[in-house]
């Protein structure tokens, strides 16, 4: 690590040490960017992905490839951990039985022999843990679907609800993107519950205990009555479960892979994720569609796109973050403000106007009909669900090139924010992907263990689209007002802010502290005092930030510190000079801690979590974050102090 120009009794920075740091990282976020003007960067689950891939081309029986299983058998054990001796969800975290279970059965798919001390120790501790029969509903379905489990142990979830009417409590368009995208092929599996070709034979009989579990849940908002009532539901469905009218039956499941062929997205897959993609392609093969069917190879393309193959490891990402990376790092580097810096920044803009998607209508418009679409999805191609989040972003680092750009993206810019705008919820939050997604008393349903049923309004989301608003002049509209009271009513007694998908509290007061910065709200009001006192109360000893993914725990007290990483460094740094604090020592401290931890290459180790999935059930490693945010809040502080603002001019 590179050692800064700091006087700590002075406790100031040198001016050499911060531009040599803004240099470094600045040249080699430039020399990462792609021919055509956009960053990519892996993006890194935890072992259950690469453990399903290697179950789906057993699952479809496709010819072997060795080489490829052996590279990621490396990276499934170099992930198991020495200290439980399972795998986790995230970097140094707890066990996870249904990882594990995964992991495992993947292992031993690719040939590790039950006897070898890892696997020896893996199944250990999942039958300390109870056994498989305490693996959450998705790994049963997955057990199920190899002979390797009872499919009476999963929750009976019949392909007519796709038949149901828009007003029946449980249907498909008040469940989150990702669900529905999920739910509709697999509900073509579950009804005809295929048999996995599994030409090698491989079962995981040894991991079970022989004691039944009953289901548990990750959710939030759950409720004995509801709970009761739609476990009692389910009890009533598999005793129906034979008597279903077959041409009801045939209805549906016709239904099911016509909405799903109608949404397949070309070789970006269903929904663009690699649980719907995976879905997508077993749902054709129990259909009966052959491997050179059109929608099943471009379904089982899609796939292989996902995958990260090095010389001595491989993984399958859960699907890839260009849009997300490109804006994100554009922002960094105009912040960076050198003239090759704000050139590489205007030909990301340029990659990122080609994608906005302005035709197509998505599954938005069920809520929000008389929108016109205007949003950018978080990948490459995913046009039936463009995010907010994205959208935001990408207008107000558009907006914020619009001085030298001129009038080029000003359309860009209208129909993005006019998109962003008409998904406002009826409480005054955004959500994600789509507007009053929040019917919680779905996850009570049984098949809803993984508590991530639902895209309600989040304060990140929320003040993001704050940001953008603010940004653009809009101050004092009643949207603003309303959007502004949501944020207000959803701050943490502590001071804090939840970060729906990013680790977690860190990230969500960073995301509300730029808006409410750039919304011209005065340091002293309660909103801004009470979050800033925060932050600086949960500032590491050594200068950093630092949380852990235990922080989504529904039991949290309060803040736990953790080791300091970059991203969530430079998150708090950011919001802090939002908000006039850029002259504080504890600003000085964090820039310091920057400086003191960044590599001669220019970047910044960081093998923590810090992205958020889905909270207690999934969480990602975004590769790109420890390289703009830090580059990011370094440029600002060097900006914010040659200036004579308190406060930044941008939303972000």
């Amino acid at each position: 690590m590179s050692t800064p120009d700091y006087d700590t009794n002075a406790d100031t920075l040198t001016r050499n040490a911060l531009d040599e740091g803004i240099a470094r990282g600045a040249d080699r976020l430039g020399h990462e960017q792609q021919g055509d003007g956009h960053w990519v960067y892996e993006l890194e689950a935890d072992c259950t992905i690469p453990s399903e891939y290697i179950l789906l081309r057993h699952y479809l029986g496709e010819p072997d490839d060795l080489a490829l299983e052996a590279k990621i058998g490396t990276y499934l054990r170099r992930i198991q951990s020495s200290v439980h001796d399972g795998w986790a969800l995230y970097h140094d975290g707890g066990f996870d039985i249904s990882a594990t279970i995964k992991a495992y059965y993947a292992l031993k798919m690719i040939g590790d022999p039950v006897d070898a001390p890892h696997m020896v120790r893996a199944r250990a501790a999942v039958l300390k843990a109870g056994g498989a029969e305490r693996a959450n509903v998705f790994t049963k379905i997955q057990l199920a679907l190899f002979g390797a489990g009872s499919w009476q142990v999963v929750p009976t979830i019949p392909p007519e609800l796709i038949l149901a009417p828009k007003w029946f409590p449980v249907h498909l368009l008040k469940m989150s993107y990702w669900a529905r995208t999920v739910v509709v092929p697999l509900l073509v599996l579950c009804a005809l519950r295929p048999l996995a070709k599994n030409k090698r034979g491989i079962k995981v009989d040894e991991l079970y205990s022989g004691q039944p579990a009953g289901l548990t849940s990750q959710a939030a908002h759950v409720h004995r009555i509801w709970k009761t009532g739609f476990e009692v539901l389910d009890w009533g469905l598999k005793r129906f479960e034979n008597h279903w009218p077959k041409a009801m039956r045939r209805r549906a499941i016709d239904l099911c892979a016509s909405w799903v062929t109608e949404r397949l997205n070309g070789e970006d897959g269903l929904g663009a994720i690699y649980p719907a993609m995976a879905n997508s392609v077993m749902m054709y093969d129990v259909l009966g569609y052959a491997p050179d069917h059109p929608h099943r190879a471009i379904a089982r393309q899609s796939v292989e796109k996902l995958l990260v193959i090095k010389d001595d490891e491989a993984y399958c990402q859960p699907c890839v973050s260009p849009v997300w990376d490109t804006a994100l790092a554009a922002h960094a580097m105009l912040e960076v403000g050198t003239p090759k810096a704000v050139e590489q920044a205007h030909a990301a803009l340029d990659w990122l106007g080609e994608r906005q998607i302005l035709d197509t209508v998505g599954d938005w418009a069920e809520q929000r009909p008389d929108v016109r679409p205007g949003g950018w999805a978080f990948q490459y191609g995913n046009d039936y669900y463009p995010d907010l989040d994205d959208t935001a972003v990408v207008v107000m680092a558009m907006d914020r090139a619009a001085g030298v750009r001129g009038g080029k993206d000003a359309e860009a810019i209208a129909r993005g924010a006019e998109w962003t705008l008409g998904l406002q919820s009826h409480d005054g939050g955004f959500g994600a992907f789509d507007a009053d997604n929040d019917k919680f008393y779905l996850n009570n349903l049984p098949f809803a263990d993984h508590g991530a049923l639902l895209d309600p309004p989040t304060a990140d989301v929320s003040a993001r689209v704050v940001s953008m608003l603010a940004q653009m002049g809009e101050l004092d509209s009643p949207r603003m007002k309303a959007a502004l009271s949501w944020l207000e009513k959803e701050q943490e007694p502590e001071g804090s802010w939840f970060g729906r998908w990013g680790v977690n509290y860190i990230y969500g007061t960073w995301s509300v502290l730029c808006a409410l910065g750039r919304a011209e709200l005065d340091a002293d009001h309660p909103m801004v005092a009470r979050a800033v006192a925060w932050l600086k109360s949960v500032q590491n000893e050594d200068g950093g930030w630092g949380e852990s993914c235990d922080s989504y725990a529904l039991d949290r007290k309060g803040h736990e510190f953790a080791a300091s990483t970059a991203s969530q460094t430079a998150w708090a740094l950011l919001g802090l000079m939002a908000v006039g604090e850029a002259r504080s020592p504890e600003v000085a401290r964090g820039v310091a801690w920057l400086l003191a931890n960044q590599a001669e290459d220019g970047l910044w180790g960081q093998e923590v979590y810090t992205g958020g999935g889905f909270p207690r059930v999934f969480y990602l490693r975004y590769h790109g974050y420890p390289r703009y945010f830090p580059l990011w809040a370094l440029a600002r502080y060097r900006n914010l102090s040659d200036s004579n603002s308190e406060r930044t001019a941008w939303g972000m």
